[in-house]
């Protein structure tokens, strides 16, 4: 069988690949670290700006407490022809009203499961992305989004 050739990566699309990524993942895998031990699970982002990502959360869970020992993460995002993103960031806690709010409003299976926007065990988390690569399937090469782009999320 013969090496895949990856499709080449036109530097100034990096960007646009990587946003495409994002908007076909509906499922990312968000990383965190218990202790010394990595975790890993598929969460369902509630809000994306560019590559700054929102995850709800309900406070008995236990990243909650991972993330508060160590608000250092990273999501990790795969479309169907395996392109990956990886954003490695900084989680806190969402606490402008506005944002909770917009948050709130649309999404349907929050309000559904909880009721109102009160509900003391809801926490949102807003990832600040410090660093975010695009990799082609097969490539075994990611490509820097450049920092620009990153800190526009700011």
């Amino acid at each position: 069988m013969s090496k895949p050739v990856p499709e080449p990566v036109d530097p100034a699309k990096v960007t646009e690949l990587a946003l495409a990524v994002l908007q076909a993942d509906r499922f990312p895998h968000l990383a965190t670290a218990d202790g010394d031990q990595p975790r890993v699970r598929p969460v369902s982002p509630v809000r994306t700006d560019r590559f700054t990502v929102y995850v709800a959360n309900l406070r008995n869970y236990h990243k909650t407490e991972e993330i508060a020992a160590n608000p250092k993460v990273e999501l990790c995002y795969l479309d169907d022809k395996h392109d990956q993103v990886r954003i490695t960031g900084v989680a806190e806690v969402v606490t402008e009203r506005a944002v909770l709010q917009v948050i709130w409003d649309t999404n349907p299976l929050l309000r559904q499961y909880l009721g109102t926007l009160d509900n003391p065990a809801l926490v949102v988390y807003r990832i600040r992305p410090l660093r975010v690569r695009f990799m082609r399937e097969w490539a075994l090469d990611y490509h820097e989004v450049p920092a620009a782009e990153v800190a526009g999320d700011r």
